[in-house]
């Protein structure tokens, strides 16, 4: 078969799910995943063809996106803040919201001009955070922290193939007290960090009928819910610990809640933070927290 005349196929077969420019992504994301072919190589060569073989790797694709299974877990990957990832259902989608809390710590840890900087990431997932840190500040010393052996494996696998060095540790961390007694797999932590990030758990189960089908039914849960009558348990238990494992200058960065962003704010001038922003994203949502003593 054409590919020309497949696209028409594929395009068909998921109107009444997609919109028009969802679906084109998806056949364009597909073409370079399965072939190694852009939207310019289609136009070049009108003519080209796919296999049996090939086409039976199509219709698997369609088949997928047609029960709305995510196209970043169908292909296996994704790219987060330029640079390649591994996804699969026992991590999040890394999401664009995320890149401005990355960008956002670069651009202050570059202004610090501190080059010997510890960094903690807690909930971690896919590593997108530490590993774009680390690749993005290759001085820094960047450690992070999962409850999931499974979401780990694949962020060990990222931080391999971008090419950098970060040190992960497998806890829950609603039940450590003291992170310099967590090991790593070289030695202790450290007794304190520059920055601690987080994008913790932080959807109500009451906000669950604003979540699109492929987030509920493919993404963990574990990584998205948390219970209504305590929304802000994970940002209570890290503010504590980073009260206590913070550097002098050090700062603390947080991915949040849209709703809860002046609620998030209180809870953590409670544990003495003085400087504490709240910080919008592209979409005009509350999204981010940075917060410091200074």
């Amino acid at each position: 078969m054409i590919f020309k005349n497949y696209k028409h196929t594929f395009l068909q077969a998921l109107s009444s799910l997609y919109d028009e420019k969802e679906i084109e992504s998806f056949f364009y994301l597909t073409l370079e995943k399965l072939h190694q072919k852009k939207r310019i190589d289609l136009a070049l060569q009108p003519d080209l063809m796919m296999d049996e073989v090939q086409l039976t790797q199509w219709e698997t694709v369609l088949a997928e996106l047609k029960i709305f299974k995510p196209i970043q877990y169908i292909l296996g990957d994704t790219e987060f803040y330029g640079l390649p990832f591994l996804v699969n259902e026992n991590v999040l989608i890394p999401r664009p919201e995320t890149e401005e809390l990355v960008e956002l710590i670069l651009v202050e840890s570059r202004k610090s001009k501190v080059e010997s900087l510890k960094i903690l990431d807690i909930g971690t997932g896919s590593g997108c955070i530490p590993v774009s840190l680390k690749k993005n500040l290759p001085s820094v010393e960047v450690f992070a922290i999962d409850v999931s052996t499974n979401a780990l494996e694949v962020a060990q696998k990222n931080a391999e193939i971008n090419g950098v060095e970060v040190n992960f540790i497998q806890t829950d961390i609603l039940k450590v007290n003291d992170l310099k007694n967590l090991p790593t797999s070289n030695s202790k932590l450290p007794a304190s960090f520059d920055i601690i990030v987080s994008n913790p758990p932080y959807v109500r189960n009451l906000e669950k009928a604003e979540i699109n089908p492929n987030v509920l039914e493919f993404e963990p849960h574990l990584a998205l819910f948390v219970e209504d009558n305590d929304a802000l348990l994970f940002y209570r238990k890290i503010t504590e610990l980073a009260k206590n494992h913070l550097s002098e200058n050090g700062k603390l960065y947080f991915e949040i809640n849209q709703y809860l962003g002046k609620e998030t704010v209180v809870l953590i001038e409670s544990y003495g933070f003085k400087n504490v922003l709240l910080i919008k994203d592209i979409y005009g949502n509350d999204r981010m927290i940075s917060a410091s003593y200074s």
